[in-house]
């Protein structure tokens, strides 16, 4: 058993928002521990493929996002309206080449969220249990995206996700960042695998400023304090009063144990107007320069935490705010007893 290539496989995972590719052209790439994976909009469908040109196997997409056909730079293969288009067809002799297509992957939906599996284990919303209602509520309050940020992080995909389950380190690493939120204990919720993490707003000052903006926003969902959705294995969605959401990912990598793919996007809310848009831009633009920030300091302390410091049993020294870790574990441990008994059973 590979853990981190099974749990990729066997798991639906949430790739992007309707809303970030509106249109034909548009598409995103994400890196993986089984390669490249894009999400792109062909005339208005979205089809989500491995990034390779299903003719001598050459990389389609090569930035992170943008807009192109999706035609590949080595013999002009291309891909439009659900078909493969090759030129000089009549030179490939007896070959079936209306057989052609890009390798795709499973896609499904929870609201405008699209989510993407290989081999999943069970259905989305089974997946998802009580955490996809608050998914689509999100979902539908989504205008747009505002920033993406993507690199190869120093650290294996579990201890990133470790840290970003617990609070504990917040006022060590993030002092003058997320730490300024002064954040509650606040509560946790469990659905299955995910779970959710509410967390009041201590500071009252940025309290009042943030529930004074709210009349700039047309949203009918948010939490008015801090919220962190995780959903296993790999996605996190954090929020502060619903105003603009990140939607984190901490891939596994083949590269190494040490090594995972991170992305993290900033998708923003609906503006109550074009005036409220003018007014939002700089709270959007400082949410995102300390989004950036905040994921740095994570990534310079989680570069300590070897793959080697990590495993699936309870932790030996645990403080209350290191819970979710515990039943991250549990999960980890659960998955792969399944995992085993499935094969076990396969042997038999």
């Amino acid at each position: 058993m590979n853990f981190d290539v099974d749990v990729f496989r066997d798991y639906w995972h949430l790739i992007c928002h309707r809303n970030e590719l509106p249109q034909s052209g548009d598409y995103i790439r994400m890196q993986t521990v089984l390669g490249d994976l894009v999400v792109f909009n062909d005339a208005g469908d979205l089809v989500a493929f491995d990034n390779l040109c299903p003719h001598r196997g050459a990389r389609m997409f090569a930035g992170i996002e943008g807009n192109q056909p999706a035609t590949c730079k080595y013999h002009g293969w291309s891909y439009n309206r659900g078909r493969m288009v090759i030129p000089l067809t009549e030179d490939f002799g007896g070959c079936a080449t209306h057989t052609a297509q890009l390798n795709k992957y499973r896609v499904d939906w929870c609201g405008d969220f699209m989510f993407v599996g290989l081999s999943p284990r069970q259905a989305l919303y089974d997946q998802l249990g009580g955490t996809a209602e608050v998914l689509e509520n999100i979902s539908f309050n989504i205008a747009s995206r505002f920033d993406f940020n993507s690199y190869e992080y120093q650290s294996s995909w579990p201890v990133a996700v470790e840290n970003a389950l617990e609070p504990y380190h917040i006022g060590m690493v993030h002092p003058e960042t997320l730490g300024t939120l002064q954040l509650e204990a606040g509560r946790n919720e469990y659905h299955g695998q995910n779970s959710i993490w509410y967390a009041p707003v201590g500071n009252q000052r940025l309290n009042k400023q943030l529930r004074m903006l709210k009349k700039q926003f047309a949203i009918d969902f948010g939490y008015e304090g801090y919220m962190s959705v995780y959903l296993f294995p790999f996605t996190m969605i954090s929020s502060t009063y619903g105003y603009s959401y990140s939607l984190q990912h901490f891939f596994p990598s083949a590269r190494g144990a040490d090594s995972a793919h991170f992305s993290s996007r900033l998708l923003l809310a609906h503006a109550a107007s074009e005036g409220a848009q003018k007014i939002l831009a700089p709270l959007f633009s400082s949410t995102a320069q300390v989004n950036r920030k905040v994921f740095q300091e994570d990534h310079e302390v989680c570069q300590l935490v070897p793959r080697t410091s990590w495993n699936m049993a309870p932790l030996k020294f645990a403080s209350v705010a290191e819970e979710k870790i515990g039943h991250f574990r549990s999960s980890c441990r659960d998955y792969v007893q399944a995992k085993t008994a499935e094969a076990a059973a396969g042997a038999a």
